[in-house]
């Protein structure tokens, strides 16, 4: 493959022929049962009132727990919202992710839905099938949620059967303001509470499952998460979206969302957390999502992202290295294809000597798609005897995919062993060419590459029947 590294954010694309073969659709779920449906109102296109009026619903939703901290914590974040600046594309954060499409609709508040057990089977996990939570647009939902299997020190709940003092002193710790986090928390009401105790180690894994009905009125949905994990403690999670539909969950549907979430994750000192990120959305939702890591000394934490729907998604990744000997892994896959527009942002705080950080991000474009990718590596003078690494490699499948890169280290330490770098690439016709001289169809050759490309990543998944179903889902897409 041809590569290059690129000093500075570029976009990047190659003259590749592509045809598209048929999509083999999944078995249909049962459909779910709605409430009567409201009317449509004329579409916005200013993005300040776009942001006014989610602020507006953010602000009227009800809390499920009367918690001075939680009315604490709205209040805050509605002052917040209304001072910060709505994103767009003069600001350097969002310059290459265009917002127009979301500003443009006109979203309205959750709505309440029933759905039926066996809807959900496309979704379960059989490692996790006791110890999962569950929420369907937003709101928690008991009678679909089992955690009959996870053993004495960790408790799963939603925010309204959480324990009061694990609120206290974690939810909202974090203050770094950002208009899409002032948001959520401006409207927060329900979300799923992890709490390991100390030296207690989780053997099964907890699946966090959110889950989003389409339906013809666009909605606005803001799940929010806590995880925490004390001295000594080690806990795998599963944070997983997705949506309800006939085929594959991250089809488009011609109906939109947006699901704006955040996940805050602490680690004391010794503490391990191994996280697993699905994103499958609809093709046609939105999803912008921060996910706020504070690690303690001696502790590690590990990231598996996966990345395949939503018509735009944005990640923001902040982790915080809070102590001597802190081990960070972050791992990354997005594939996408048609007008897709996935954006990664990451940074990453190495405050203390020894500490350790690696991160790998590819992505996989077709179609039309757009992928971005900035990673910031910070390793001020405190920060002795560091080993930080950052590669994001770009795989362009069609001739009009487009990429921008940007991997970034500060460094003022200088004892200090780091690295970064990016590479885009297409695939070679002498590869396609040698694997069609054995015999291989150049459909089954392209397919073969791209799989290959992708199993570095999909191999850190730690469960294998998500690890066999994302793979399958990416040799679909690979023959598309």
């Amino acid at each position: 493959m041809k590569k290059f590294s690129p000093p500075e954010m570029k976009e990047v694309s190659f003259p590749t022929p592509y045809t598209p073969l048929p999509h083999t659709p999944h078995p249909t779920p049962q459909p779910p049962t709605l409430q009567p449906l409201l009317p449509m109102t004329a579409i916005i296109t200013k993005p300040e009132q776009s942001g006014e009026l989610l602020l507006k619903l953010s602000r009227e939703t009800v809390p499920t727990i009367d918690n001075g901290k939680i009315l604490e914590l709205r209040e805050s974040g509605a002052s917040k919202a209304q001072e910060l600046a709505i994103p767009g594309r003069k600001d350097e954060e969002w310059q290459f992710t265009d917002l127009s499409q979301l500003w443009a609709i006109d979203f309205r508040a959750p709505q309440t839905v029933t759905i039926d057990k066996n809807a959900l089977a496309a979704f379960l996990l059989p490692e996790a099938k006791n110890s999962r939570i569950v929420f369907v647009n937003g709101i928690y939902q008991p009678e679909l949620s089992d955690i009959s299997a996870l053993p004495a020190g960790v408790s799963v709940s939603n925010l309204a059967n959480a324990q009061k003092d694990v609120l206290v002193n974690y939810l909202g710790k974090e203050k770094t303001p950002e208009f899409f986090t002032a948001l959520n928390q401006a409207g927060l009401s329900d979300g799923a509470v992890i709490h390991v105790t100390a030296n207690t180690v989780v053997t099964t894994p907890i699946h966090l499952l959110f889950i989003t009905v389409v339906e013809e009125i666009p909605r606005f949905y803001q799940p929010h998460s806590l995880i925490v994990a004390e001295t000594g403690a080690s806990v795998n999670i599963i944070e997983n979206y997705g949506a309800l539909a006939e085929h594959c969950s991250d089809l488009p549907v011609n109906y939109s969302y947006f699901t704006n979430a955040v996940t805050e994750i602490y680690l004391e000192a010794n503490a391990e957390v191994i996280h697993t990120r699905v994103q499958r959305e609809s093709g046609d939702g939105f999803h912008i999502g921060r996910t706020i890591i504070e690690q303690g000394r001696d502790s590690r934490y590990t990231l598996n992202e996966i990345n395949l729907g939503a018509k735009l998604c944005r990640h923001n990744l902040d982790i915080l290295q809070k102590g001597e000997q802190t081990e960070t892994n972050l791992h990354g896959l997005a594939m996408i294809t048609g007008q897709q527009t996935a954006d990664t942002h990451s940074a990453i705080y190495l405050n203390h000597p020894h500490g350790i950080a690696k991160q790998l991000h590819k992505c996989i474009v077709d179609g039309s798609a757009h992928a971005i990718f900035n990673g910031k590596v910070f390793v001020p003078k405190p920060a002795q005897l560091t080993n930080a690494s950052q590669l994001n490699r770009n795989l362009l499948i069609s001739n009009k995919a487009r990429v921008n890169t940007k991997p970034e280290l500060q460094i003022t330490a200088d004892n200090v062993k780091c690295s970064h770098g990016a590479t885009v690439s297409q695939l070679e016709a002498d590869d396609l060419f040698y694997l069609q001289s054995r015999g291989l169809s150049a459909d089954t050759a392209r397919s073969l590459l791209i799989d290959a490309f992708s199993a570095e990543i999909l191999a850190k998944i730690p469960l294998e029947s998500l690890r066999q179903r994302l793979g399958q889902c990416v040799a679909c897409r690979s023959v598309e």
